[in-house]
C-alpha cells in the first residue's frame, strides 16, 4: 500500500476575506476540506509547505493525509487558488475520501533484475518510455509501484502495460491500447519496431470525475 503524502494544518475558526487575509500575513494559506458525509472544515496550513508539495508535481492526483490538529483526513486535491501576479497559492480546496472513493493517481515504475536480463547482459540498453503510469485506483488498495521483472526480456522486446501485474480494481486510465512501458534497444542505439508511434506524449487534463465514489 503506498503511503500518503502527509500535511500539516490547524483548524480555522473565522471564515471570510478579513481572516484569509490574516492567516496569509502569518505564512498560512486557508483553504477547506469538503465532502465525506461530514460538514466542510476551514482549516490553514504553513505556505512554504504546501509550495515544496506544489513545486513537486501531481499535486492533482497525489493522495494526502491533512492532518488538521492532528486529525488524520484522507484526501485529494481538488483545486489551488493562486496570486494572478506572483502565481503564488492563496487558497486550497480538499476533498475527502472513504476506502470506497476511486481516484486517479500516477504510480512509479520500477525495474528488477537488470543484472540478470538477457537482452542487457548481451549488450542491450533499457530505454524507458514511462516511468511511470497513471491509474484509476480505489483509495484503500493503493499500490506503492509497479513492478516489472526483467529476467526474461531479450534484445528488441518491447515492455508494454499487459506485461505488468495490476492490483485487483485497478486499471490503467489510457484505454484501448497495450501502451508501451519500456524497451530493450540494440547495441549501437539501433532503434526497434516497436516504439510507440506517438511517442507517448500526452496532456492529462484535471476534470471533475476524477474522484467517483461507489
Amino acid at each position: 500500500m503506498a503511503e500518503n503524502t502527509i500535511l500539516e494544518a490547524v483548524a480555522r475558526d473565522a471564515s471570510g476575506k478579513g481572516a484569509a487575509r490574516a492567516a496569509r500575513r502569518e505564512g498560512l494559506v486557508p483553504g477547506v476540506i469538503y465532502g465525506g458525509n461530514a460538514e466542510p472544515q476551514s482549516i490553514s496550513v504553513k505556505f512554504n509547505e504546501l509550495l515544496k508539495l506544489l513545486k513537486a508535481g501531481k499535486f492533482l492526483s497525489t493522495l494526502m493525509n491533512v492532518k488538521v490538529d492532528g486529525k488524520d483526513n484522507k484526501v485529494i486535491c481538488r483545486a489551488v487558488q493562486r496570486d494572478i501576479v506572483k502565481d503564488l497559492p492563496t487558497h486550497v480546496d480538499f476533498l475527502r475520501l472513504s476506502d470506497r472513493s476511486r481516484i486517479n493517481l500516477y504510480i512509479p515504475v520500477v525495474f528488477e533484475n537488470e543484472e540478470t536480463c538477457p537482452g542487457i547482459k548481451k549488450g542491450g540498453t533499457l530505454i524507458v518510455v514511462r516511468s511511470e503510469v497513471e491509474l484509476k485506483v480505489t483509495a484503500n488498495n493503493i499500490p506503492d509501484q509497479l513492478v516489472v521483472d526483467l529476467a526474461e526480456f531479450e534484445i528488441g522486446d518491447t515492455i508494454t502495460i499487459s506485461d505488468i501485474t495490476l492490483p485487483e480494481g485497478t486499471r490503467p486510465m489510457i484505454t484501448g491500447r497495450d501502451f508501451v512501458i519500456a524497451n530493450i534497444q540494440a547495441p549501437g542505439g539501433l532503434s526497434t519496431e516497436d516504439e510507440d508511434e506517438d511517442g507517448e506524449t500526452e496532456v492529462i487534463e484535471q476534470t471533475d470525475d476524477t474522484v467517483m465514489n461507489d
